[in-house]
C-alpha cells in the first residue's frame, strides 16, 4: 500500500506541468484556428488553387498532431489517477510496475511537448538543410564526416523525418569531403539549428599503422529551406555561377554532362552547390533556394535589415566555435561545450541518440 500511495503522490506533481502546457500551447486558441481552417476546407471553390489548399490542409493536420498529443497527455493522467484510486481501494498491488512504467511515459511526454514550445523562431517549423564539411586532418577527418552524416541521418528517420541528399564530395581512399541534406519534417530547422558548429572527435586512428590518437574535425552548418513564395532581391551581378561534373552516384549520366551546379555569393564568400537531380534547371534552382535560406539565416542572426547589408566572409564556421566532443580513447564520453550535458554512451549518441543535447540548449538558450 505505501508504494501505491508513493506512485499516487509521484503522479500528482504531474497535474501542475500538464496544466502549464495547456497555457502555453493556448488549447483554446489551437482549437478555434483549428475549426477555422476545417471550415475554409469544406467551402466550394477550396480547390480552386491547389497550393494554396494544400498549404491550409498542411496546417490543419500540424495543429491537430499537436491538440491531439495533449488531448492524449491530459487522458493518460487521469485514467493513471482513476486506475491508482482503484488499485488502493482495493489494495491490488499487481499494477504497481504498469502505473510505475506509465507514470515515466507522461513525464517523458511532457518533457518532449515542453521543448516543442520552445520552438517558436520564424523558420523554427522549416524543413532543414545541413552542410557537414571535413577539416583538416586528411582520411581521418573525412571519415569522422562521414561518421557525422550516419548519425544526423539516424536521427532524423528516428523522428520520421525524410533525407534527401542534395550535394556530396566522397574520396576515393575513405570518407566525404562534404555532404548537404535536405531533413523534411515539421520543426526540423528549429531542432537542428542547435548543431551548427565545429564537432570533434578523439580517437585511436584507424588510419595509422602506429596507433595513435588523433583528434580530428568537421563543421556542421545548418538553415532552413524556405516557402517558395518567399521572395527576395539577389543582385545577379553578385553571383558567380559555375557547372561542373557531378562526382557522386549516377551511373554513366552523370560522368558525361556537366549538370552540377555551384552558386557563389561574392559580398559574403557563400558558395552553395548541388548535384542531386539530372537537369542543370534543377539543380540551379535548388542551389538558388539553398542560397537564399543562407542569406536569410544570417540575416536574422546578423539582425541585418537587408541581404545588401551582409558583407564578409561567411563561407564557413570559425573552427575556433567548437561545440561538442566525442572521445572514444582513452574512456568513452561526449560532452557538450555550451551546457555541459554528457553522455557516456557514444555509440548511441553516434546511433542517433542526439535528442539530450538538443533539448538541453534549447532550455538554456530560453532562460
Amino acid at each position: 500500500m505505501v508504494q501505491l500511495e508513493q506512485l499516487k503522490y509521484e503522479l500528482s506533481l504531474l497535474k501542475e506541468p500538464i496544466e502549464d502546457l495547456r497555457v502555453s500551447l493556448d488549447i483554446d486558441k489551437l482549437t478555434s484556428e483549428i475549426k477555422e481552417l476545417d471550415e475554409k476546407a469544406m467551402e466550394p471553390a477550396f480547390w480552386d488553387d491547389p497550393k494554396n489548399a494544400q498549404k491550409i490542409l498542411q496546417k490543419s493536420k500540424q495543429l491537430k498532431d499537436k491538440l491531439n498529443r495533449y488531448e492524449a497527455l491530459s487522458e493518460k493522467y487521469e485514467e493513471l489517477n482513476l486506475l491508482l484510486d482503484m488499485a488502493i481501494e482495493e489494495k491490488d498491488l499487481s499494477v504497481e510496475k504498469e502505473v510505475q512504467a506509465d507514470i515515466e511515459k507522461i513525464k517523458e511526454e511532457i518533457d518532449t511537448i515542453r521543448v516543442e514550445t520552445l520552438l517558436s523562431g520564424e523558420y523554427d517549423k522549416n524543413n532543414a538543410i545541413i552542410s557537414i564539411h571535413a577539416g583538416a586532418g586528411g582520411l581521418d577527418a573525412q571519415d569522422w564526416a562521414e561518421m557525422l552524416l550516419r548519425m544526423y541521418t539516424r536521427w532524423a528517420e528516428k523522428k520520421g523525418y525524410r533525407v534527401k541528399t542534395l550535394d556530396i564530395l566522397p574520396d576515393t581512399e575513405a570518407g566525404i569531403k562534404n555532404v548537404t541534406l535536405l531533413i523534411e519534417g515539421e520543426n526540423a530547422y528549429g531542432y537542428l539549428k542547435c548543431e551548427r558548429g565545429v564537432h570533434r572527435i578523439v580517437r585511436i586512428s584507424p588510419f595509422d599503422p602506429s596507433g595513435k590518437r588523433h583528434t580530428s574535425f568537421a563543421s556542421l552548418d545548418v538553415m532552413p529551406e524556405l516557402d517558395e513564395d518567399i521572395e527576395i532581391d539577389i543582385n545577379p551581378n553578385d553571383l558567380r555561377i559555375d557547372t561542373y561534373r557531378a562526382s557522386g552516384a549516377g551511373g554513366q549520366h552523370v560522368n558525361k554532362t556537366d549538370s552540377a551546379i555551384r552558386i557563389t555569393h561574392i559580398p559574403t564568400g557563400i558558395v552553395v552547390q548541388c548535384q542531386n537531380e539530372r537537369s542543370q534547371h534543377s539543380n540551379r534552382e535548388t542551389a538558388m533556394k539553398m542560397l537564399i535560406s543562407k542569406l536569410i539565416e544570417i540575416k536574422e542572426r546578423e539582425h541585418k535589415d537587408k541581404i545588401e547589408d551582409l558583407k564578409g566572409d561567411y563561407s564557413q564556421i570559425a573552427w575556433g566555435s567548437q561545440i561538442r566532443s566525442y572521445v572514444f580513447h582513452p574512456y568513452n564520453m561526449v560532452k557538450d561545450h555550451r551546457t555541459n550535458a554528457e553522455v557516456g554512451n557514444v555509440q548511441a549518441v553516434m546511433d542517433g541518440e542526439i535528442d539530450l543535447f538538443i533539448n538541453e540548449y534549447l532550455k538554456k538558450e530560453q532562460k
